[in-house]
């Protein structure tokens, strides 16, 4: 009874990593958004943390690499103009990277952001590795998260986990990772912080900012 009872635990966690899928974006969508940052190769791990409990909620990572990407595994994050393909959301410029972070982080989550440079080498081997993986079942994003980044060179130590937190604890053992807590008070709906996100978004697009 040991293992359905800690399956059970585990998706009760980590609720918030289980959401419908959208249709995957065409090729030609998504190469008309391609964005590359002009900082140096990277990556960041997002750590969604329950604020009363402490527990994660969801991992993602963004990698910027020949253009900056975002691994949502099995994630909720929509938005009209941001195109979406197995798991990787596409064009994620500085207004989409805000939008994110803010769509996750409300009255009972904040998000922990920890960016680590990498070289252009490991930039392209963990886009490759994103966007190659394919969708992610629900309550397995740190999961999968985690596997990735150990096919990383460098990043073989990391050990492959389904806890949030516990891979954000081993990410932050790594040198040179910058570490960041964002939070806001809004409503503790996250559909509702993601429907605003994306009136935002579109307003914006609109305006042609």
């Amino acid at each position: 009874m040991r293992t359905p009872i800690l399956i059970l635990a585990l998706c009760a966690a980590l609720a918030g990593c289980a959401a419908p899928q959208r249709p995957d974006a065409d090729p030609e969508t998504i190469a008309s958004v391609a964005y590359r940052a002009p900082d140096k190769p990277s990556m960041t791990l997002f750590t969604m943390v329950n604020n009363r409990t402490g527990q994660g909620g969801h991992t993602a990572l963004m990698v910027n690499a020949s253009e900056r990407v975002i691994f949502d595994p099995a994630g909720s994050f929509y938005a009209d103009i941001v195109p979406e393909r197995q798991d990787v959301l596409y064009g994620i410029t500085p207004r989409i990277f805000e939008a994110y972070r803010s769509a996750h982080a409300r009255e009972t989550f904040h998000v922990v952001t920890q960016e680590i440079a990498l070289t252009p080498e490991q930039a392209q081997i963990a886009y490759q590795l994103v966007t190659g993986n394919g969708r992610v079942a629900g309550a397995f994003c740190t999961n999968a998260t985690s596997s990735i980044l150990r096919q990383i060179p460098g990043f073989e130590q990391i050990e492959v986990t389904y806890y949030p937190v516990q891979l954000q604890e081993q990410f932050a053992q790594l040198p040179g990772v910058v570490t960041d807590k964002y939070y806001e008070n809004d409503s503790e709906d996250l559909k509702a912080g993601l429907a605003q996100g994306n009136a935002t978004l579109n307003t914006t697009a609109a305006a042609g900012l």
